[in-house]
């Protein structure tokens, strides 16, 4: 059976040790190739080699989503490698400040809204055209932030809602060109570097690795935290055609802590 994204090319941006590279090689495993975008290019050396040893192709390009010139550079590459673009993920993620909105520095909000509102939107103008051609899928990456009004979140809150916002406003603008555009909002997601921060937290309060993960874990439904497949498992969904009929909406992943 062919896979759900079956010779379709799919932009990731924001490809880092976790959710992008499993996100990226589930792509390839359903049959697409991919081009891999992040600041740091040795980062992406390992994930092309993944993509290539499933039989896909795989095309790394250094990219600050922050600079007008780079995404340029990214969509040109795309499109000489491949001639098309179908998917485009806007996966690029920076650790909030923690910190009260009282002693949040106005400039580390606008570098925050920079990276994650305008980021997103300087891909998605510049992968435009080619997604109208295809009849493309647009998929961010959000945060299950946007549901809580927890402390020392509010910059991170304020950033995401804004991305939430404009996802929405994208989804009835460019609905004419047969673009859709989603969202998937997850909140911890267990793997590797989620492990390695509990870890820390383990190792300064004097716990467990396995009490630190219950205590994040014991207000959801089904009381443990969704895994890097599962969140990739969402979006490879709001990416395909078995969303064909979906647009503008957000998809939670997060064991039902929390419910729109």
């Amino acid at each position: 059976m062919a896979g759900l994204l079956e010779d379709k090319v799919v932009v990731i941006s924001g490809v880092g040790p976790a959710l992008g590279t499993t996100l990226a090689r589930r792509c390839a495993e359903q049959g697409a190739d991919l081009v891999l975008a992040a600041r740091t290019v040795e980062r992406l050396d390992d994930v092309a080699k993944q993509v290539t040893d499933l039989g896909r192709r795989a095309l790394s390009v250094g990219t600050d989503i922050t600079d007008e010139a780079q995404v340029g550079n990214l969509v040109e590459q795309s499109l000489s490698a491949y001639g098309r673009v179908d998917v485009l993920v806007n996966n690029a993620f920076r650790v909030p400040s923690m910190r009260p909105l009282a002693d949040t520095t106005f400039e580390h909000m606008r570098d925050a809204i920079e990276l994650t509102v305008f980021g997103a939107l300087r891909m998605i103008q510049g992968f435009t055209p080619a997604l109208a051609e295809s009849k493309g899928s647009i998929v961010n990456v959000n945060s299950m932030v946007v549901r809580h009004s927890q402390a020392k979140y509010g910059a991170y809150k304020m950033a995401k809602s804004a991305l939430l916002a404009m996802s929405q406003s994208l989804a009835t603008e460019l609905g004419d060109d047969g673009i859709r555009v989603n969202s998937i909002l997850p909140g911890y997601i267990w793997g590797g570097t989620l492990q390695g921060y509990f870890e820390h937290q383990a190792s300064k309060y004097g716990t467990t690795v396995d009490d630190i993960y219950k205590a994040a874990a014991v207000n959801s439904d089904l009381k443990r935290l969704p895994t890097e497949d599962e969140v990739a498992s969402a979006i490879l969904f709001m990416a395909s055609d078995l969303s064909s009929g979906i647009t503008g909406q957000a998809l939670d992943v997060n064991c039902g802590e929390y419910k729109a």
